[in-house]
């Protein structure tokens, strides 16, 4: 009896703390994440509205930096930046700059920390605002997230993020809006952990 005991102590930690495929997916995504000091890349933005026949489709270049840096520029068809600066949001466009207090602000304060949450995959664990699921799908992982808090569930139905299974970044975002609207954000020539101006970041 005392020998089937000691093999039940031995072996139950392994089953007890034994990961699922999904949550070594999750894992291995934070981890990269963690790893990941600068991301600078180009991005292509379609905008899918089901009031109109066409997508609308942008360009530009996103910068990040950790913890709280984050540059995200439209330079086609029209400019438009938004800068995540510590405590600070700036947004410029062709009329006017305004420069808000992001802890003053609750709703800019919960977009700013999707944001960058979404991109070092943070946001998978994260089981306050989502429930998440994750797929291999070969060259790529995809996770579907469902809002859980209201203000999420206010604006989306659902993300859709897929991670290159190779470098475990992000690729693709997928946001599906409550008015039945979707946006399609693909992430092109990725440059991970190269330096970045600290003036690239400057609320001027």
């Amino acid at each position: 009896m005392k020998r089937y005991l000691l093999l039940i102590f031995i072996f139950l930690p392994t089953v007890a703390f034994a990961q699922t495929p999904a949550e070594k997916m999750i894992q291995t995504i934070s981890q990269a994440g963690a790893q990941m000091q600068t991301l600078e890349c180009d991005f292509v933005q379609v905008k899918h509205l089901s009031m109109l026949s066409e997508d609308m489709v942008s360009y530009g270049k996103m910068y990040y930096s950790q913890p709280d840096k984050l540059r995200w520029e439209y330079t086609r068809p029209y400019e438009y930046t938004f800068i995540l600066s510590g405590n600070q949001v700036l947004i410029n466009n062709s009329n006017r700059t305004d420069v808000i207090d992001v802890d003053k602000n609750k709703m800019f304060k919960e977009i700013t920390r999707l944001m960058s949450s979404c991109i070092v995959g943070k946001c998978l664990s994260d089981e306050k605002d989502f429930k998440t699921t994750i797929q291999d799908e070969g060259k790529e992982w995809v996770a579907t997230l469902i809002p859980l808090k209201r203000d999420l569930k206010q604006m989306w139905t659902r993300l859709v993020i897929h991670f290159d299974v190779q470098n475990k970044s992000v690729t693709t975002v997928k946001m599906y809006e409550t008015s039945g609207d979707c946006t399609e954000i693909e992430l092109k020539n990725i440059r991970q952990n190269h330096h970045v101006k600290d003036s690239v970041f400057q609320l001027d």
